[in-house]
C-alpha cells in the first residue's frame, strides 16, 4: 500500500511517499481502508520532533474516516471514524491507504457527514469533549467562556456547550467569522486583552462557571480572572510560555478548580467512546463539521503539511 513516512525529524520535506506492507487483521484488530484523514498542527509538530515518544520510522496522522475491510463480521463494510494519541506516534497512523487498529477502537461515523468532514473531527472535538464534559462536567444552564473560540478546539467547545444548553461567551483577539459555527452560536463576544476579565464579570455578574482556555501560557492569568467562585478552568496548551505566574491567594480564596486536559493520553481505543458520544450531535444537527479549507491527495501530503504549518482558517485533509 501507499503511505506517507518520515525516517528523521524535520520540516515537512522529510516526508516520503512510499510503498509499505499492507497490514492484516488478527483476532483483536481490524483493518480500515482509509478514505480521508486530516492534518492537525500536532501532526506537523510530530514530524518536527516535538514529541519525545515518537518511534521512527513512522507513518503520521491521528484523525481518520474510512471503511472496515477486515475484522469482525458485524463490522465489515461499516463506515467508521476515529482518532488517537498513539496512532502516528508509537503505531503507524492515518496518512496511508490502510490502518490496523484494535476492534475496541471502531466507532461508526455519523451518516450525515462525508468522509472528509468526518476525518476533520477527531482531535479537536475529542479534547473539547474531554475538557468540557468529562472533566469540567459542564451542566445545562451554566455559562462558559471559551478563550481561543475562533480556533479549531475553541470552536468545537462552543458547539458542544451550546448543544448542552449553555450560555457561551467567546473570547478571542479577533471577532469570530459569522459563517463559522462558533460565530453563529456564541451568545457574546469579548476581545482578548488585559480587560477581558472585567468585561466578562460585568456580563455575568461575577464570572462564569467554566473557562475553557484553548490558548494557555500567555492567557493563563486572564483565564483565572474570568471564573466565578468555585468555578472550573480547563487548560490544554501553553502558547507563548510554559511557566506561568498567578496570585495563589486569590486562587485558593476563589476555590478555583483547575483541569489539565491532554487528548494525546488517549489511544485510538480509549478515544472511541468519545467519538461515539459525538455521533448523536452530528446526526441531529446540533453539531456541525468544521470548514474544510484545503484537500490534498495522499501523494501531495507534504503540501498538506506545509499548509498547516503556514496556518490556515479551516481544516486541511488528505484523501486516499
Amino acid at each position: 500500500m501507499k503511505a506517507i513516512q518520515f525516517k528523521t525529524f524535520g520540516s515537512p520535506d522529510v516526508l516520503e511517499y512510499v510503498d509499505v506492507p499492507t497490514p492484516s487483521a488478527d483476532a483483536d484488530s481490524a483493518i480500515v481502508q482509509l478514505k480521508s484523514a486530516s492534518v492537525n498542527p500536532s501532526d506537523v509538530k510530530n514530524v518536527s520532533g516535538h514529541f519525545g515518544h515518537t518511534v521512527l520510522p513512522r507513518t503520521p496522522g491521528r484523525d481518520f474516516s474510512g471503511v472496515v475491510v477486515e475484522g469482525p463480521q458485524d463490522w465489515l463494510g461499516a463506515e467508521v471514524w476515529g482518532t488517537g494519541g498513539d496512532i502516528g506516534f508509537t503505531r503507524d497512523g492515518t496518512h496511508a491507504q490502510f490502518i490496523k487498529i484494535p476492534v475496541a477502537a471502531l466507532s461508526r461515523k455519523p451518516s450525515t457527514l462525508s468522509h472528509e468532514q468526518a476525518s476533520a473531527i477527531g482531535v479537536n472535538f475529542v479534547v473539547a469533549w474531554l475538557g468540557t464534559v468529562s472533566y469540567a462536567q459542564l451542566q445545562p444552564g451554566e455559562t462558559i467562556a471559551v478563550i481561543g473560540a475562533g480556533g479549531g478546539v475553541g470552536g468545537a467547545v462552543v458547539q458542544i456547550a451550546k448543544a448542552r444548553g449553555c450560555r457561551v461567551i467567546a473570547v478571542d483577539r479577533q471577532p469570530l467569522q459569522p459563517a463559522t459555527p462558533a460565530g453563529r452560536l456564541a451568545d457574546e463576544f469579548v476581545t482578548f486583552d488585559e480587560h477581558a476579565g472585567e468585561r466578562v464579570k460585568a456580563l455575568t455578574g461575577g464570572g462564569v462557571d467554566v473557562v475553557y482556555d484553548a490558548v494557555g501560557g500567555v492567557a493563563f492569568e486572564i483565564a483565572l480572572s474570568l471564573v466565578k467562585t468555585r468555578g472550573r478552568v480547563v487548560e490544554i496548551s501553553a502558547t507563548g510560555k510554559r511557566r506561568v505566574d498567578f496570585d495563589l491567594i486569590d486562587f485558593y480564596h476563589n476555590e478555583t478548580q483547575l483541569f489539565g486536559t491532554d487528548s494525546a493520553k488517549l489511544g485510538v481505543a480509549e478515544s472511541a467512546p468519545l467519538m461515539t458520544a459525538l455521533v448523536e450531535g452530528f446526526e441531529s444537527g446540533a453539531l456541525q463539521a468544521p470548514l474544510i479549507a484545503q484537500s490534498f491527495p495522499l501523494e501531495k501530503a507534504q503540501a498538506a503539511y506545509e499548509a498547516v504549518a503556514a496556518g490556515t482558517r479551516g481544516r486541511v485533509v488528505i484523501t486516499m
